[in-house]
């Protein structure tokens, strides 16, 4: 007797187990009752999230410290719109997911059912592939598909939209061991004639400078990465995903580059005679005025992703392939560079022009966030929301380890940093103790996802940097706007201890510098479950160095200029 077919809702399971997944975050609804049915008899983990938003960041932060593919599972309508600003987030920083939402059944589809949209047409200018399921034989094929393009090349989010009745259908097709797309292609290494074109380039540098990306970071070439820069004897820097590539702590590293980067980054890039670039995609947040980028060198640019070739700069050499694959070609051709003077001077730019703050006044965040690194000695992941808090996290959080270091980078999303620590707590395997650095804008997002951390006992940190404004904007305002404050006040912020206290957590409160260390020591020792850190900060600090929006990296400020300069007419 033939055995009775799985439905589509099991064979949606089964393909997630068979691609070894152990955890999906999401939130339930009526089109996406069967799939959450069938989790029930499996041994996946279904981590419940307060909001859709929320579960999306938390498969996010989960692929960022594993390595894999985050999976999330919503149901239709406004469950599925409420993960675009996740897969948004997702897609701007090349992080592999696959979301699953639910729809009204096939024979609806068109006709403004209940809970019905468009999900995939409204998810298709962030995502590498969407698709709408309309017969169940085609699960196998699909799910396997989305992780295969998901997780290879340029990664980044795929979404399935799944009708009811293609969940609860008999599916009769087997199952799928290998993804065919004919035309999608990967690539791997780079041609060898162009690898050995740019090391010829290379061997002519005295001034040479490694600018390493988050694609450097997501290739897994940190080691390679290292090597080249001694041999080479040039000199790092890393964008804000970068960072922890190559460590912070070598006497190489100048630091971040682009606008709240070191002085001696910035210099670097603008003085050197050659930019090697692994991996960086050249935004404006790195570029400054555009016309005066990198102008005056040879830039070699190694990318996985061709579209990336000639889309900000045209370099001399485009190196198309993995990262760390790349690096590996080109180690063997290259050699020591007579680079001694051009070091001598990076190295005084280095001392010249360290990162610094007020010690007077009140609590700082830059304290805070350098306490926090003494205190677990550098070894802890650090996950920022965005703001001023991000920008100061990034220089004063000295990184040395890759993937210790996430933030949203491209969206630049507010409430990405809870729920992204949370999907870092589960997938964490390092031993390193879970940081979220948060301010009280962001924070306020996606708050609801407390309850989520403190029902799985996760032993996050969680530090909400409060000064009562919208800081970054804040910082603009004042700057170019001559402190026409608009809309940036937050007024009437809760008592974040009692809040947290409200779910169940452990919570302390800090305002003075002097009881900082003391506080986070407490809050390390504190393992069951997450606590929450307050910290009281001075209301109007503003992050420096700062290069202003359009202006050339010869603009950089390192303090708050007396006049009121020229307002940005680009973006921020």
């Amino acid at each position: 007797m033939a055995s009775k077919p799985l439905n589509g809702a099991q064979v949606i399971i089964e393909c997630l187990k068979r691609e070894g997944i152990d955890t999906v975050f999401g939130y339930p609804g009526g089109n996406v009752i069967p799939i959450f049915d069938a989790i029930l008899d499996s041994d996946i983990k279904l981590v419940l999230s307060r909001h859709e938003q929320g579960a999306t960041h938390a498969a996010d932060g989960y692929a960022r410290v594993t390595g894999k593919t985050g999976v999330v599972l919503v149901t239709s309508g406004p469950g599925a719109t409420n993960t675009l600003t996740g897969i948004y987030t997702a897609y701007m920083d090349s992080i592999p997911l696959v979301i699953l939402t639910g729809q009204t059944v096939t024979g609806s589809l068109g006709a403004d059912a209940f809970q019905e949209c468009d999900t995939s047409g409204m998810s298709f200018a962030s995502v590498k592939h969407s698709y709408l399921v309309k017969n169940t034989n085609d699960l196998p094929r699909i799910i396997k598909e989305a992780f295969y393009i998901a997780h290879s090349g340029r990664q980044g989010p795929v979404l399935i939209d799944i009708p009811k009745d293609v969940s609860t259908a008999p599916c009769t097709a087997p199952f799928v061991d290998n993804a065919t797309l004919p035309g999608y292609k990967i690539p791997g290494k780079a041609e060898q004639e162009y690898i050995e074109q740019a090391a010829a380039t290379i061997k002519k540098s005295k001034k040479p400078l490694i600018l390493a990306g988050h694609g450097a970071a997501i290739s897994g070439a940190g080691r390679a990465v290292k090597e080249l820069a001694e041999k080479l004897g040039a000199p790092v820097s890393s964008t804000l995903l970068g960072l922890g590539v190559f460590p912070a702590s070598h006497e190489l590293s100048l630091g971040m580059t682009g606008m709240h980067g070191t002085v001696a980054a910035n210099k670097a890039i603008h003085e050197c005679d050659l930019l090697i670039s692994i991996g960086s995609r050249f935004d404006d947040r790195i570029t400054a005025k555009l016309s005066e980028f990198a102008k005056q060198c040879e830039v070699v640019h190694i990318d996985i992703d061709p579209a990336e070739y000639g889309k900000v700069i045209t370099p001399r050499h485009f190196l198309c392939g993995d990262a760390k694959i790349v690096l590996e070609q080109l180690l063997p051709l290259t050699e020591k560079l007579d680079s001694s003077e051009w070091l001598k001077t990076v190295f005084a730019w280095k001392k010249k022009y360290p990162l610094h703050y007020p010690k007077q006044g009140g609590l700082r965040v830059q304290h805070v966030v350098q306490t926090l690194h003494e205190v677990t000695n550098g070894k802890a992941i650090v996950i920022a929301d965005v703001g001023q808090h991000q920008m100061w996290t990034a220089q004063f959080f000295k990184c040395d380890y890759p993937g210790q270091f996430l933030t949203s980078g491209g969206a630049g999303t507010m409430g990405f940093g809870l729920p992204a620590a949370i999907g870092v707590a589960f997938g964490n395997k390092t031993g390193f103790p879970v940081c979220a650095i948060l301010g009280d804008g962001g924070f306020q997002m996606t708050l609801c996802e407390l309850a989520t951390a403190q029902v799985n006992k996760l032993p996050i940190k969680i530090f909400v940097m409060d000064n009562h404004f919208l800081g970054m904007v804040r910082q603009w305002q004042d700057i170019f706007y001559d402190k026409r404050y608009s809309g940036v006040l937050m007024e009437n912020n809760p008592d974040f201890v009692k809040l947290a206290k409200a779910y169940g957590m452990e919570a302390f409160c800090v305002s003075r510098n002097a009881d900082v260390k003391r506080t986070i020591e407490k809050a390390m020792e504190y393992n069951d479950g997450p606590v929450l850190i307050h910290c009281e900060c001075e209301q109007e600090d503003n992050v420096f160095p700062m290069i202003p929006p359009g202006a050339s990296i010869d603009d950089i400020l390192t303090e708050r200029p007396k006049a009121v300069l020229e307002k940005p007419t680009g973006g921020t």
